[in-house]
């Protein structure tokens, strides 16, 4: 089971000064800021997967979350050598998809299979998905398909499988080395194994399970039970975007053979509670809002309700305390009291208990991800872009051993460029 990594462009600054909040004078984010690889004492996942909405935009990311300059560099270097992943082990692959969530209203894909093809060749990726549309809805067993959906939905399968045709033949006509991948989508278990079987009689011999984020776990087992009924002995499966790490056996007994997701780095600052991670559980990360960037802050204080000056003396006093935890130098009430203190100011939840149990297991200081040992308590502190991308690149070594000890690869030395 190999696992993905999709690329939003988030990379750390190895040098931050956690105690001043400043990065070095003469910081170049290109040359100096990290990806989750470089940081890592282990690499935590079998390739990237990048997306033509996230490099190029369109919809709600009209601009990209690239900018013109990287967008040049990515298309001058090559993929390998703007993520620093060459030289790499033949096993390291980068792939190519679409982007079909950010056009999911259109009435069709934005993008031209020659303009895919044409990304996925100046990006010199080893695989690339064929450009697809959702279909948003699922019918399970029993339950009526909805008359007024069902022309569209229908619609939106054949446009896909029509795309992944003739996206084969432009392959075929470059004579391109790029690993073809089928997206198959439908509405009900058997309509996506009527696309499986399509795409494998077009030539496809990896095929990607596409709209399936929103299913539930056993809607996704019943659709793959339905598809293996059909699908070929050599072609492996893709799930995109799905992560269900306690099913990955019974995944993979269905034909399974990869899947991506960035779940595992989000939860890190857009979850409500599983923040950290650990190898057999989770912990919440500690809310030290920042007085100068916090918005919902930032307007209690315009407004008169919180003194700016009470307010900045709180949160250092909440950064102070818990680095003196850290360091065993002050007890725990401690902290937690300045916490208390500080999410009345602010406005946030109280969480004593839930703050109180990351802090008594100390879960930072038993890790040896290569992040922990440097970060400390920082990597637990739900503080901005580089605690919380270093805590969502921590979330994704473990997320990477998680997979392994369900017997799925061993893992493989990160790879370090400088």
């Amino acid at each position: 089971m190999r696992f993905f990594f999709p690329d939003s462009q988030d990379q750390v600054d190895p040098l931050f000064d956690f105690v001043t909040e400043e990065h070095p004078v003469h910081r170049v984010r290109q040359r100096d800021d990290r990806y989750a690889h470089e940081m890592l004492q282990e690499r935590p996942f079998d390739g990237l997967l990048i997306s033509k909405s996230i490099v190029d935009g369109h919809g709600g990311l009209a601009a990209g979350r690239y900018s013109t300059a990287s967008r040049t560099r990515l298309s001058r270097e090559g993929a390998r050598r703007f993520f620093r992943v060459d030289p790499a082990p033949a096993d390291v692959k980068i792939g190519g998809a679409c982007g079909a969530f950010t056009y999911v209203m259109e009435e069709e894909p934005p993008y031209s299979v020659s303009e895919v093809v044409d990304f996925y060749d100046v990006c010199g990726l080893d695989w690339g998905v064929s450009p697809d549309h959702i279909v948003f809805g699922f019918v399970r067993p029993g339950d009526p398909v909805p008359p007024d959906k069902l022309p569209e939905w229908d619609r939106r399968r054949k446009l896909t499988i029509s795309r992944a045709e003739e996206f084969l033949i432009e392959l075929e006509r470059r004579k391109s080395p790029l690993e073809p991948v089928g997206v198959a989508h439908g509405w009900n278990a058997e309509s996506y194994a009527q696309s499986v079987d399509e795409l494998q009689n077009l030539g496809y011999r990896r095929v990607a399970m596409g709209g399936m984020v929103p299913l539930k776990t056993r809607d996704i087992l019943a659709t793959l039970v339905e598809v293996g009924s059909v699908l070929k002995q050599d072609v492996g499966l893709h799930l995109l975007g799905v992560t269900r790490t306690d099913e990955m056996q019974t995944f993979a007994s269905h034909g399974v053979t990869s899947f991506d997701s960035t779940s595992p780095f989000r939860q890190a600052f857009k979850d409500d509670t599983d923040n950290y991670y650990t190898l057999d559980s989770t912990y919440v990360a500690i809310k030290v809002p920042q007085v100068d960037g916090n918005a919902a802050l930032k307007r209690r204080i315009k407004s008169g309700q919180v003194d700016q000056r009470a307010a900045i003396n709180a949160e250092r006093l909440c950064l102070r305390t818990l680095r003196a935890f850290a360091d065993r130098e002050a007890d725990i009430e401690e902290p937690l009291s300045a916490l208390d203190d500080y999410a009345i100011i602010t406005g946030e939840k109280v969480r004593s208990s839930d703050y109180r149990r990351t802090l008594e297991h100390r879960p930072w200081e038993a890790c040896r991800c290569g992040i922990c040992e440097a970060s400390g308590i920082q990597v637990v502190l739900f503080r901005g872009s580089e605690r919380n991308k270093r805590r969502g690149f921590h979330n994704l070594a473990v997320f990477r051993h998680r997979i392994a000890r369900n017997g799925f690869h061993s893992l493989r030395p990160s790879e370090k460029s400088r």
